[in-house]
């Protein structure tokens, strides 16, 4: 089990007891745990209070999706019945924004990954149905939460619409969560709790605070100590272990390089650069560019599809990954040959020996963050863009 995200639940539901209710929209990358507080929300709801519904898993057809939502929901679904791909999605959008829970309350939909609609847009007449979701959802009395993998696409998508959306960046944990994720030590004295922290910390920073890669670490070296294996309080060890082919770690980098370069354009062009970027981060345009052998216009427009996936990210005109274990993966990985494991060693050393911990260093709580005004939660979003016709407009160049 994850950490359960408790102040982040507490967010999500004041923005969903406000009068008028706010629409919370989670954000956060994979293995962020968004999913898991999504289904924390609906448990603490209650089931017959709000629906869950997993959008990535079910959007295939407009038709087919009308029916697997309506055929799970706790509310009441009345006719439904719709002939066509506008038709049904309409039907779809009108269930959502109407449907009342026991005694006429309002129904809370829990959706996630309502993105994945975007799948619609290739069906004819339904060319702009991000759009006519979020202008629906913002007119309706129900409550709602979204959640998305996507963060620039989400903003974008957002931009300039209602007040009620309120963007909520997933956080990392904390070395504190990882302390309480990987329990306490086995004995109680001083020095194993010493290093019960210590522990924490580097598994916290080797994972960079992401539940997933925490969580795998920590498997790791529970099971090392289980078998009786030197390396049980071995964090770089486990690393190491979990980065091979077929580790645990190494499928999950798989799994999100593969998703999202699966929903950019210019496949090929961009595994080049994620592979120039492995090589050497903090190149500018040009640098990358003369790498790739293409014009500064042509790589521009790839970064901005890398940056669409938030694959890559952009600070001071210099490019770099946004999950640095992901560049130790398509390191190791992304080649003819496999690593062999002196390369394995040293690649994942190189990784990690900046980023561990001094022993002496405390795990201390974080203070606490303030929360933003709800009228400044979209600030971040940029502003609203020249053209309000151009669809899902995923070029876009300073």
């Amino acid at each position: 089990m994850l950490t359960p995200r408790t102040t982040l639940t507490r967010r999500v539901l004041a923005a969903l007891d406000a009068t008028p209710s706010r629409i919370p929209v989670l954000l956060g990358g994979c293995g962020s745990g968004r999913s898991v507080v999504m289904q924390q929300l609906r448990e603490r709801i209650g089931r017959t209070s709000a629906h869950y519904v997993d959008v990535d898993r079910t959007a295939s057809t407009p038709e087919r999706f009308l029916r697997a939502v309506t055929a799970a929901s706790p509310f009441a679904v009345g006719d439904v019945a719709a002939t066509g791909t506008r038709a049904s999605f309409d039907a779809t959008l009108a269930f959502l924004t109407r449907a009342r829970a026991g005694g006429g309350e309002p129904a809370t939909f829990l959706l996630d990954e309502f993105l994945e609609l975007r799948t619609f847009e290739s069906f004819p007449g339904l060319r702009r149905v991000l759009h006519d979701l979020v202008d629906a959802l913002a007119a309706s009395s129900n409550r709602f939460v979204l959640s998305s993998r996507y963060a620039a696409r989400t903003l974008r998508l957002l931009r300039d619409r209602s007040a009620r959306f309120e963007v909520i960046h997933v956080p990392a944990l904390t070395a504190e969560d990882t302390l309480d994720l990987l329990g306490p030590p086995a004995e109680s004295s001083a020095s194993d709790g010493q290093d019960a922290e210590f522990i924490a910390r580097a598994v916290h920073a080797l994972g960079d605070g992401r539940p997933s890669y925490v969580q795998a670490l920590g498997a790791e070296l529970t099971a090392t100590r289980e078998r009786g294996e030197p390396g049980g309080a071995d964090a770089v060890s486990a690393l190491v272990a979990l980065m091979a082919p077929g580790g645990a770690l190494a499928k999950l980098c798989a799994f999100s390089y593969e998703l999202r370069l699966h929903r950019a354009r210019g496949y090929g062009a961009l595994k080049a650069i994620l592979e120039i970027l492995a090589e050497e981060e903090g190149l500018t345009l040009t640098e990358i560019s003369l790498r790739l052998q293409r014009t500064p216009g042509s790589t521009k427009d790839y970064l901005s599809w890398l940056e669409d996936v938030d694959l890559v990210t952009a600070a001071q005109k210099r490019y770099r990954y946004v999950d640095p274990l992901l560049r130790v993966w398509v390191r190791l990985h992304c080649r003819v040959n496999a690593a062999s494991e002196e390369e394995l060693v040293r690649d994942v050393h190189r990784y990690a020996m900046p980023r561990l911990p001094s022993p002496s260093e405390p795990v201390r709580p974080p203070a606490p963050e303030p929360e933003p005004e709800p009228a400044l939660v979209m600030a971040a979003a940029g502003p609203a863009p020249d053209d309000e016709r151009k669809e899902w407009g995923i070029i876009e160049i300073d």
